[in-house]
């Protein structure tokens, strides 16, 4: 039916075990030429029949499977994917007090290549592989077909994760930003303008463990963005807020979000490099922070990587008062959980300070990790309490 790329022997267990990618030093050969994106059927050196998925031509990742059985795609695929999906998190989260969340994960949801998140009625959508980007358009109509009184805008954000598609654009609809709820907390979100696909959405559990421990307490956080994390310290009453982040943009928007929220509040926007707000500032600080973007985007840069987590949890304890808390992550996917926790041990080491781990973090349910692909976790994160 479609044409095939053949493994070697004995390279077909990882897809028996339900894995969903195909590496390249696991292929034989094909039967024809192959375009990237194209659909593709993955046999074993037998012809038995493992998986279809879609082709690359770049990367170490030749196929991406949306299937382990023998089917013919039709429009239906998509809408029983979307339908499976927008169940669960209806099950997940209450769209009275949020309505911002994930509603596809990539392998997560069983579609490899595929991010969407949902901002109140308007869909943002990132491919991260050609096959699912020439699919886009089937996608949106999808959308449109199941989730009529659900749907105002969809977006298409795929600019910054695969080169050469070109600017992003409006499938339907042409609304560039919304105020969105998480927790019946209010977020000004701008999927054209603000990064990723406007918001950090894996974030929302922690912001709200995060609210516990922050009453009565001056609040550091690092990396702000939106200041998600600065809005829930707030949201539980805390003394001062302090939100730091290099971009002046994102500060004037953590800004704009507490102001929607608290008018007048304590919180300070501070816009400066964190490392040399750590080294410069003076303030002690009950509960801090730590989120900063993927310092490792690949295996190459995993030394200087854990050096910087290093440093910054170094910086970051050093700043905590006494029997304080330290919330601090990583969403390197390179960084794995073990090494995570090794670097945090040995910033920990080099302060002398006794401290007890609360908690171990990741990212919301909304962002499944599928149980056979757990490269699909991303998001570390500890709670440290500081004596």
């Amino acid at each position: 039916m479609y044409p095939k790329v053949i493994l070697k022997k004995g390279k077909e267990k990882s897809i028996q075990r339900r894995h969903p990618w195909v590496f390249s030093g696991a292929v034989y050969g094909v039967t024809q030429e192959i375009n990237d994106g194209e659909m593709v059927d993955v046999v074993d050196s037998d012809n038995k029949h493992l998986g279809t998925g879609y082709f690359s031509d770049k990367g170490s990742i030749v196929v991406r499977l949306l299937t382990f059985e023998k089917e013919t795609f039709t429009e239906n695929f998509w809408n029983e994917k979307l339908q499976s999906a927008w169940e669960l998190r209806l099950k997940l989260l209450d769209l009275n007090v949020t309505n911002a969340f994930r509603v596809i994960h990539g392998e997560g949801d069983g579609i490899p290549g595929l991010i969407i998140d949902y901002y109140d009625k308007n869909w943002v959508l990132q491919a991260h592989s050609s096959g699912i980007y020439y699919q886009i358009e089937k996608i949106a109509t999808a959308i449109k077909a199941c989730f009529p009184d659900y749907c105002e805008t969809v977006y298409c954000k795929s600019s910054g994760t695969l080169p050469n598609t070109g600017t992003d654009y409006f499938l339907f609809g042409d609304k560039a930003e919304t105020v969105a709820k998480e927790n019946s907390i209010l977020f000004a979100v701008n999927w054209v303008e603000g990064q990723k696909t406007g918001f950090f959405l894996d974030q929302r559990d922690n912001r709200k463990l995060l609210g516990e421990f922050s009453k009565d307490k001056k609040v550091l956080n690092t990396f702000c963005y939106t200041g998600g994390f600065s809005i829930y310290a707030m949201s539980a009453g805390a003394e001062l807020v302090t939100s730091v982040d290099i971009s002046q943009k994102a500060v004037d928007l953590a800004a704009r979000n507490m102001e929607l929220n608290f008018p007048g509040s304590n919180h300070k926007a501070v816009a400066d490099d964190v490392f040399n707000f750590m080294k410069e500032n003076h303030q002690v600080y009950d509960v801090i922070v730590l989120d900063p973007p993927a310092f490792a985007k690949s295996i190459k840069s995993k030394h200087t990587a854990t050096q910087a987590y290093k440093r910054l949890n170094i910086a970051g304890l050093k700043a905590l008062a006494p029997k304080g808390i330290l919330f601090t992550f990583s969403c390197s996917q390179v960084i794995d959980d073990v090494l995570f926790y090794n670097t945090v041990a040995a910033a920990a080491i080099e302060t002398g300070r006794n401290i007890r781990v609360l908690h171990k973090l990741g990212q919301g349910p909304d962002h499944p990790t599928n149980i056979y692909h757990p490269e699909g976790h991303y998001l570390k994160g500890l709670i440290l309490y500081v004596e």
